[in-house]
């Protein structure tokens, strides 16, 4: 698969929890660094993820904030 977006992150799935519509997956991305996303329990399934696969947390946004 390819995208356009530039920022891809390779990772290994350690959680996916549904609620009544939408699912919270955990992405593992190394050294200890974990990114969430909130997506459609029909996307979880539709993607049959599950604990320990591999997976891409691709982030896409207009706007990027840093704070120091």
């Amino acid at each position: 698969m390819k995208l356009s977006a530039r920022n891809q992150i390779k990772g290994k799935v350690v959680e996916v929890r549904k609620g009544a519509t939408t699912a919270h997956v955990r992405i593992d991305i190394g050294n200890g660094v974990v990114v969430t996303s909130s997506i459609t329990n029909e996307a979880v399934d539709e993607l049959g993820l599950n604990p320990g696969d591999d997976a891409i947390a691709v982030i896409k946004a207009s706007d990027v904030m840093v704070a120091k």
